[in-house]
């Protein structure tokens, strides 16, 4: 090996989107890779995709999958960068060919938060107070627990968006956001309210970094020692719930996968935009890998379906 390809296999480039929570999420897989690999030369190179160009429109009226993520998997394929890392919540289901998710490491708490200036709760928040969210998924459990409540979009990153939850001239009585995000920004304080799972179940892989990668053994094997093996079977049991459903951000789809010692828990909910009907499955299996994972959430995507999922879903669109 000449010196110039010792040096090309130690030098790492990893492409992000410029957000202070995806710089918190590039950093820990940077070092994460630095604790595996000492020898490694990280590299970040920050890319600006179509959903931080376009913060005026709610994300389910851009009408397009990968917002967050196709101008980080053209860097891939163009050899620009060598991983790219992504919320796993954003990653579309079928990203670009040649590329795979390289590695999921532990994930974070995948609830969802209550944010609110007047510390108002779910329960106790006032008859027609307005709460800031752009998921379908997230209004229309909001509306299954509180039909009174008026839906609101709200874009931007986390300061931005709790900077308008706190505006005293602003809309919003309470906003929803994920509490991985707050907590990796430092930012429990501003919390309200955790939200437990009957009252709003996450979206799938939320909580979870996804580190994409171009599908090689080489950037495989790079990837595969900061793996979570439990997060990777539940992320892609959930994933699977996806796809079986034909869903993605712009549709109100929840799921919840537990993995633990073998035993794979898997909860899904898929629910009318306005809050009317919620269909609720669970599923429990023995699962060792990948491709049994992927098989439970297929299964139970069916199930769901045969449950009436289909017509909550193609209501509305």
């Amino acid at each position: 090996m000449t010196e110039v390809e010792k040096h090309e296999g130690s030098r790492v480039r990893i492409g992000t989107r410029g957000s202070e929570l995806a710089r918190w999420q590039t950093n820990h897989i940077k070092a994460l890779l630095a604790e595996h690999r000492p020898d490694l030369e990280i590299e970040i190179e920050v890319i600006t995709t179509q959903g931080d160009r376009i913060l005026a429109s709610s994300l389910p009226s851009l009408d397009g999958k990968g917002v967050f993520t196709a101008e980080l998997e053209t860097a891939l394929l163009n050899g620009e960068v060598d991983i790219a890392v992504h919320s796993m919540k954003d990653v579309p289901t079928d990203y670009a060919q040649g590329l795979t998710i390289g590695a999921i490491p532990l994930r974070a708490n995948p609830a969802d938060v209550l944010v609110s200036r007047r510390g108002f709760t779910l329960e106790t928040l006032p008859r027609g107070a307005v709460v800031g969210t752009s998921s379908p998924r997230r209004a229309s459990q909001l509306l299954r627990n509180r039909a009174d409540l008026n839906i609101e979009d709200i874009r931007g990153n986390v300061d931005t968006r709790i900077r308008k939850a706190y505006d005293r001239q602003g809309i919003y009585d309470a906003i929803v956001l994920a509490y991985a995000g707050l907590e990796r920004l430092g930012r429990l304080d501003d919390v309200t309210e955790v939200l437990q799972y009957q009252q709003m179940l996450p979206a799938p892989g939320q909580g979870a970094i996804g580190v994409q990668c171009r599908n090689d053994d080489h950037s495989r094997g790079l990837l595969h020692p900061i793996n979570d093996a439990d997060t990777e079977l539940a992320v892609t049991a959930e994933r699977a719930f996806l796809i079986g459903l034909g869903g993605g951000c712009a549709l109100p789809i929840c799921a919840l996968g537990e993995h633990h010692k073998g035993e794979l828990r898997l909860r899904g909910r898929v629910g009318a935009r306005d809050g009317s009907k919620q269909i609720d499955v669970v599923k429990e299996a023995n699962v060792r890998s990948v491709d049994e994972a992927r098989l439970v959430g297929i299964e139970l995507a069916k199930e769901t379906l045969a449950a009436g999922a289909g017509i909550l879903l193609n209501a509305g669109n």
